[in-house]
């Protein structure tokens, strides 16, 4: 049976040993600050505890964890200076506490960490290819994503493609490269790599819920700034779909999130992204089930992918 609480603390104890030589430069500063930030580490689980089903050690799924967890936290301390965001996970973000230059660079150089951290996996090779290729599709995603803002005519069907390469990937890669990592067959990295990814597009487009609709307090964002920025997310585009959006230029910040929050429930565009979010989810279920996991195995991956959507509900 997986452990989650001791998945955690063995891989919060990996984090701090890896990073112990990096606390005596400025440039390691920001990087310590954001990954102490409260946050669920969903990806550097789903590595170990995949690692673990397939029969693995937390020794062999550690490398992997690690070098996901890097890597997504260098994409986020940039993202944050691409979007201008104030807040992650309830706190000041690393370029607003030291500064955007002082983040650009330390997260370059954590870019640089998350493939040092693969130096002791054993499938080396395997991984290399994995974590190379979800790097480039997650930039690409990000770019899709900037492109998008100039653009008024984004189709459902593209934003789903965009949120899969940005997002979903890097959660495929975390399942594949645990399995990888305890030697499983090709069969069984796909059907782990399917599962991750449609876990990831319920999970995204529960955050483009609670951006909207869910709570400060709950999320530790600022509720509303995907309106804010008019950024074209699933609940948006089904919107705009259905009906033409007011000209909010003479609003204020609350008034224009109060009026496109109650015009997304108006349309029904709220009720989509939930049905859309369960769809995903029944698909992530089905690979699960292909995989024939012990009987309390499959229950630990059938309730994290339930915790996704139970606040939804």
């Amino acid at each position: 049976m997986i452990n989650t609480q001791l998945l955690q603390q063995q891989f919060a104890e990996g984090l701090d040993l890896f990073l112990k030589g990096c606390s005596d430069s400025a440039l390691y500063d920001p990087i310590q600050y954001l990954l102490s930030l409260k946050s669920k580490r969903i990806r550097p689980l789903l590595a170990m505890s995949v690692c673990q089903a397939e029969g693995g050690s937390v020794e062999d799924g550690m490398p992997s964890a690690l070098a996901i967890e890097l890597f997504h936290n260098f994409t986020l301390m940039h993202d944050d200076i691409m979007d201008e965001a104030p807040i992650r996970r309830g706190d000041a973000t690393a370029h607003v506490k030291f500064g955007e230059n002082a983040a650009i660079l330390s997260g370059d150089v954590m870019f640089v960490l998350a493939y040092e951290a693969l130096e002791q996996a054993s499938e080396l090779p395997q991984l290399l290819r994995m974590l190379n290729t979800t790097a480039k599709e997650v930039c690409e995603g990000q770019q899709q994503d900037m492109e998008f803002e100039g653009r008024d005519n984004v189709t459902s069907s593209e934003y789903l493609e965009m949120i899969r390469l940005k997002t979903s990937v890097l959660l495929a890669a975390s399942c594949a490269m645990g399995a990888i990592s305890a030697g499983a067959s090709n069969e069984r990295v796909g059907l782990w790599y399917e599962f991750g990814e449609k876990l990831g597009l319920a999970f995204q487009i529960q955050d483009d819920y609670l951006d909207t609709f869910g709570e400060q307090k709950h999320t530790g964002k600022r509720v509303g700034g995907d309106i804010l920025s008019d950024k074209k997310t699933y609940l948006r585009i089904q919107t705009q779909a259905k009906t033409e959006l007011p000209d909010t230029s003479n609003c204020s910040e609350s008034e224009k999130i109060d009026v496109i929050r109650q015009l997304m429930v108006d349309t029904g565009a709220n009720v989509d992204a939930k049905t859309l979010m369960n769809e995903y989810s029944a698909d992530a279920f089905n690979s699960l089930q292909k995989l024939r996991l012990d009987e309390g195995v499959n229950q630990w991956f059938s309730a994290l992918l339930n915790s996704i959507t139970e606040r939804l509900s």
